[in-house]
């Protein structure tokens, strides 16, 4: 049953994909057309784990390819392949909502990746970014999101994490924030099995305003 629910959070960390864009068509093209390129079998039906890095579904798929060649050719693909980007519902009016202090992007995506996908989107890029290319481990382990909590110095456990995909709910869980679940890659049991805190449908359904210590976020559940 919905409800609303009225928090507050030192900082909010956002998901890029899925959560502020949505390139699922781009990302479904390219991955079938690179795994052909390297002979992977049945690459016409190769489905992608969303919220991976792009290293990692190399590994899964093609383990012997050169991972230097292979993530710059995937990656030169899909930022060529951005006409169809689009800014998922109730993101504008969200993000411009914020304070340049208080909210950073934590993606599996490459830096050039995700800052092209903004681009084309036409939406700002924040004060601080967390890509696939300056973490050691990608999601669903913590390091991702402690680095973006560590950007904007505040604790973990005061920021909201805002996710589309269970990898990275887990990852927001294990690294102590609250998170918060955005429906449309994945269905609301899929993230609940994740162990996220709030599920709403869109970010339409979320609002933010400044406090003394950071910011009230209000949004309605699923």
């Amino acid at each position: 049953m919905s409800h609303q629910v009225s928090t507050e959070a030192a900082a909010l960390l956002f998901d890029n994909d899925g959560v502020i864009v949505s390139s699922i068509a781009s990302v479904n093209r390219c991955w079938k057309i690179w795994a052909a390129h390297y002979g992977v079998p049945n690459a016409d039906k190769v489905e992608i784990a969303h919220g991976t890095r792009a290293v990692e579904i190399m590994k899964n798929l093609a383990p012997d390819v050169d991972p230097v060649e292979g993530l710059k050719l995937i990656e030169d693909m899909e930022i060529a392949d951005v006409a169809d980007v689009e800014v998922l519902p109730g993101v504008r009016a969200l993000l411009t909502s914020l304070p340049a202090n208080r909210w950073a992007i934590v993606s599996s995506a490459t830096h050039r990746l995700l800052v092209a996908r903004l681009q084309a989107a036409k939406l700002p890029e924040p004060e601080w970014i967390v890509s696939a290319d300056r973490v050691v481990n990608g999601k669903p382990h913590p390091e991702p999101y402690l680095l973006g909590a560590k950007l904007i110095q505040v604790a973990p456990e005061d920021c909201i994490v805002v996710e589309d995909a269970p990898s990275g709910v887990s990852a927001g869980k294990a690294a102590g924030c609250r998170v918060l679940g955005v429906l449309g890659t994945h269905n609301a049991e899929e993230l609940r099995a994740a162990s996220v805190d709030w599920v709403v449908a869109s970010l339409e359904h979320v609002r933010a305003e400044s406090v003394a210590d950071g910011l009230k976020i209000t949004f309605d559940t699923v």
